[in-house]
């Protein structure tokens, strides 16, 4: 939504819409706070009420977040990953903790802007700059972890990517009204584990469809990377300071979950927020269903599958580069046969874990880029020609040639993918979808799709005719890619529930 439109901000708000939460945020000049547009507070008079693109830009003007309503804690904006703009890069990388580790400076080199540059073009788009959107995503990661654990202040602080001390509680103060005490003093629910395990909430929006989307993970599972089970999905991680470990779950019998349970572990408390918002791109947090389901259903023969499924997500991933080393090890060959492949180099170059709470088999990290780099082609479990296109993806991996961290331009790291020998359009678009983010992804070659697509009747299964139909899924093509080959489980794709 347009913020400019404030008319239509304010209908949002006296509806308490829940698909604009994240969107926009409101700021009540009255009593100088910010609330997401569902508030259940009463709503403001119109002359009261400015419309904010992120809590950032809200902080920035003066208000200070509601406590009712917990703006900080929604699910982030779809736009950023329906856009892919500079504002929306940035966006990601700074709830990575880009900011924290590597500066401004670092941030702006990522997305390929001089700083004071990239500087102009956030406060022109959201309202704040680099240093004040990573300042209220510090101040969010501090709350969560004060209400949410019981970690010291002093660790809250360092886990949260503040300087010291005294600027995590002026921030606290001045962002929440109130002390970090008394934010712990409200916490709500059962009192968190004393083991050291983060047990944490990741907003979603309704509907959300956690049994396909753990489904589709648990079909996918490396032995020692990965363990599932009908409710739950867990998996290692591999952070900027160092490994952790990750159990997500869900209510798989509703679609009205409004957040995922994650455990979290983490080798280095600096690592909790890029951890979290990981987990976020690996459960498609951000995305709007309610437009994706409404966009899908124009069309009749996808019809029947989005309304036997409300809610359903594209499945990212908390690594760019093992997504990309899996899509070509997936290349030619089943499923399984992938997942049996990517365990054997796993056990063989990924680095083993130390023993920790999180155990569920995973016991260690996938391996990384230049490791398999350093591989010849016939020391690889697959045919000659694949072996060479895995060492070169790897060796561009490695040496930061093809960026998989969200901070390209998406045409431009297609692009780059497709220059390099044994790298086909269905590699480069899968990685695309599931690596970038990337909501407008079709894979016309793709086996499943063509079979899907015959079940529903849909006519001529040819590359060309089947690009030409998802024209009309624009521009969520991922998401009619996904009900279609999770159709191929269904007894009659034309049934409804």
């Amino acid at each position: 939504m347009d913020i400019e439109d404030t008319e239509a901000c304010y209908r949002a708000v006296k509806s308490r819409d829940r698909r604009f939460d994240g969107v926009f945020y409101t700021g009540v000049t009255s009593t100088g706070i910010y609330c997401r547009p569902s508030c259940p507070a009463t709503t403001p008079q119109r002359a009261n009420v400015t419309f904010h693109r992120t809590a950032a830009a809200a902080q920035a003007a003066g208000f200070r977040a509601c406590k009712r309503c917990l703006p900080d804690a929604t699910p982030g904006s779809p736009d950023w990953d329906v856009a892919a703009d500079v504002a929306g890069r940035a966006m990601r990388l700074i709830a990575d903790g880009v900011v924290e580790r590597e500066g401004v400076d670092g941030l702006a080199r990522r997305v390929g802007y001089t700083a004071r540059h990239l500087s102009r073009v956030l406060g022109a788009e959201l309202g704040a700059g680099p240093l004040a959107l990573a300042r209220a995503r510090r101040a969010q990661n501090a709350r969560t972890l004060i209400e949410t654990t019981c970690m010291t202040f002093a660790d809250v602080a360092f886990a949260s990517g503040f300087a010291s001390v005294r600027q995590f509680n002026d921030t606290v103060r001045e962002v929440y009204a109130a002390s970090p005490t008394e934010l712990r003093a409200r916490r709500r629910g059962p009192a968190p584990s004393q083991d050291g395990r983060l047990d944490l909430r990741i907003a979603v929006r309704t509907p959300f469809d956690a049994r396909d989307l753990l489904d589709f993970l648990r079909l996918r599972v490396v032995a020692g990377v990965e363990a599932a089970g009908e409710s739950w999905y867990a998996r290692t991680l591999t952070l900027p300071h160092g490994h952790g470990r990750v159990r997500l779950s869900a209510d798989v019998s509703s679609s009205d979950v409004e957040a995922v349970r994650c455990e979290l572990e983490v080798a280095d408390l600096r690592d909790v927020g890029a951890a979290v918002e990981r987990c976020r791109r690996l459960v498609d947090a951000d995305c709007d269903p309610v437009a994706v389901d409404e966009a899908l259903c124009d069309d009749p023969a996808l019809a029947p599958l989005v309304r036997r499924r409300p809610g359903l997500r594209v499945p990212g991933h908390v690594d760019g580069h093992e997504v990309a080393v899996r899509a070509v090890l997936g290349q030619q060959v089943s499923v399984a046969g992938a997942a049996t492949v990517a365990a054997r180099l796993t056990e063989r170059l990924g680095e083993r874990l130390p023993t920790g709470e999180l155990q569920d088999g995973l016991t260690h990290a996938f391996p990384t880029a230049a490791a398999l780099a350093a591989l010849a082609p016939e020391e690889l479990p697959m045919p000659r020609a694949r072996g060479r296109a895995l060492i070169g993806l790897c060796a561009a991996l490695a040496s930061g040639d093809i960026p998989l961290d969200r901070s390209a331009d998406r045409a431009d790291v297609r692009a780059l993918l497709l220059e390099l020998p044994g790298i086909g359009p269905w590699t480069a678009d899968y990685v695309a979808m599931r690596a970038l983010g990337h909501p407008d992804v079709f894979l016309p070659t793709d086996v499943g799709v063509k079979h899907a697509l015959a079940r529903l009747g849909a006519g001529s299964t040819g590359p060309r005719a089947v690009s030409r139909l998802a024209e009309r899924w624009r521009p969520w093509r991922s998401y009619a890619q996904m009900h279609l080959w999770t159709s191929l489980t269904d007894p009659d794709p034309h049934q409804e529930t």
